[in-house]
């Protein structure tokens, strides 16, 4: 559907399924540059409503002109997400992001064991954000102490998670969908469930599909929406 300067600067939801390796920085900005090139626009404001961490894909939403005072209220809409923990390792991210630092025995874990200890983290639980996240701390970010080596006490938060689906189990590798509240860290959830099942574990993969009744399926890449807006007579 064509889209005029117009539609842009009133207000325009865009749905992005944001590649892998790009921050949700990075996405914002392409679009950005792409809304003011096609119409010659100084500036135009735009904003995403929630974070993916570079590591994981999936649904972005974008807002843009007046659209953006809702970025609040897009952000505290329940998210779904599906993804791959891996069993037996921790690294100091809980992702893939450093190294496994340590390693651990799953001879222990059963099928039965992952599905019954996924019940562990349904309702509303105190989880600790992972230190290598944006959160601040003192005016800093956490993983800015992470990367000077410096300890920090992080609080914990409560979050809620309404179901934790254990989807497949190919040990070491175990895949999940998991629907949870604003502020829910799925890399800390991994590490957090390696810990239940007496061992360890990391996030493999990460994907973003669902926030409140906006879903992945109907999202395009930052690329596609590019093309299809240069290509609007």
């Amino acid at each position: 559907m064509k889209k005029t300067k117009e539609d842009f600067l009133e207000g325009q939801t865009l749905l992005i399924n944001k590649p892998l390796g790009w921050s949700s920085f990075q996405a914002v900005n392409a679009l950005k540059w792409a809304i003011r090139k096609k119409f010659n626009l100084k500036k135009i404001k735009i904003g995403h409503a929630g974070t993916l961490d570079p590591l994981a894909t999936g649904l972005l939403i974008i807002c843009t002109g007046k659209f953006t005072k809702r970025i609040p209220e897009l952000q505290g809409q329940t998210k779904e997400y599906t993804g791959t923990f891996t069993l037996g390792g921790t690294t100091p991210s809980y992702d893939l992001e450093t190294k496994v630092d340590q390693t651990f025995s799953i001879e222990h874990i059963t099928p039965n064991l992952i599905v019954e200890t996924t019940t562990q983290f349904l309702g509303e639980i105190d989880q600790k954000p992972p230190i290598f996240s944006a959160l601040k701390k003192d005016g800093k970010r956490l993983y800015e102490f992470a990367r000077e080596g410096i300890e920090v006490v992080i609080k914990t938060r409560k979050i809620t998670i309404s179901e934790f689906e254990i989807t497949s189990i190919r040990l070491p590798e175990v895949d999940f969908r998991v629907v949870c509240s604003k502020g829910t860290y799925i890399r800390s959830l991994a590490h957090d469930f390696g810990k239940a099942l007496d061992s360890g574990a990391h996030l493999l993969v990460l994907k973003r599909t669902k926030i409140g009744d906006f879903n992945v399926n109907k999202a395009m890449t930052p690329e596609v929406f590019k093309k299809q807006l240069a290509i609007q007579d």
